[in-house]
């Protein structure tokens, strides 16, 4: 019974996931969602509004510092975790 249930949960799961990858644009697409104003307003006014030379550290410490904060939290919080756990 468990190893039917097993596969059962595991074919629904498959199958999400493809209906979700379905869903997803047209890798390419100029009318993508990553091809939007957004990412060309960052290349083009990064270096002016934030003074960093590097574009990716300016977008990851300036304009996303509060997300990129909560991630680091996270990621912390998950190496503490596991040191936890794994100490004799």
């Amino acid at each position: 019974m468990r190893k039917i249930s097993a596969i059962f949960i595991t074919v629904m799961l498959i199958l999400i996931l493809l209906i979700g990858v379905n869903d997803l644009p047209e890798f390419g697409n100029e009318n993508n969602p990553s091809n939007n104003i957004l990412s060309k307003t960052y290349l083009a006014n990064t270096t002016k509004e934030t003074g960093a030379l590097n574009i990716v550290t300016g977008i990851i410490l300036d304009y996303r510092a509060l997300d990129t904060l909560m991630e680091a939290t996270v990621l912390f919080s998950g190496v503490v975790v596991i040191i936890l756990l794994f100490k004799d």
